[in-house]
């Protein structure tokens, strides 16, 4: 954990590194975000950070959508993903699954991304296996405008969390 203040205080190249992975593979986001110092809480912080993404252009944002790894894929059960993705994977039962429901996960997150472009996001913290899987099958009804939508409000969430975990206001 860091204090706020001390966040405040560091250098780019250090603030930079240590927010680097609240947005997937996106250090740009943080990159942003640092020129809004001195934020007065982590919500400040966040709102920055969502402001980027916000103001970035359609292929940057599909590129952080496409950043985020796919749930229960093979990467994550071999544990290559990021530590916080891993950490976020495994408490929601994910990488314990029995393969009946591995294989209906990735059979699901295939059709998902051959129809959207980009992987099913979801911030897992606090659900469970089954609970996934269903948001999962509901959102794959969705248009392809709502469902960026949702998967960018998701990528939001996930950093909210992420922030939280890492920041002491």
């Amino acid at each position: 954990m860091i204090a706020i203040a001390a966040l405040n205080d560091l250098p780019k190249s250090e603030f930079v590194a240590r927010l680097a992975e609240i947005y997937e593979h996106s250090p740009w986001v943080a990159e942003a975000a640092y020129a809004h110092r001195p934020f007065a809480s982590r919500a400040a912080l966040h709102a920055a950070m969502e402001a980027a993404v916000a103001g970035a252009d359609e292929a940057r944002r599909l590129a952080l959508l496409r950043a985020h790894p796919e749930l229960a894929s093979r990467a994550a059960l071999r544990g290559e993903l990021t530590a916080h993705s891993m950490s976020e994977q495994g408490g929601s039962g994910l990488l314990e699954a029995p393969a009946p429901s591995v294989e209906r996960m990735q059979a699901l997150n295939a059709a998902y991304s051959e129809k959207f472009g980009f992987p099913f996001i979801i911030a897992v913290k606090g659900l469970d296996r089954d609970t996934i899987l269903a948001r999962l099958e509901a959102r794959l009804g969705n248009t392809p405008e709502a469902e960026r939508q949702e998967a960018l409000r998701q990528v939001g969430r996930i950093g909210a969390l992420r922030l939280e975990a890492l920041i002491d206001d």
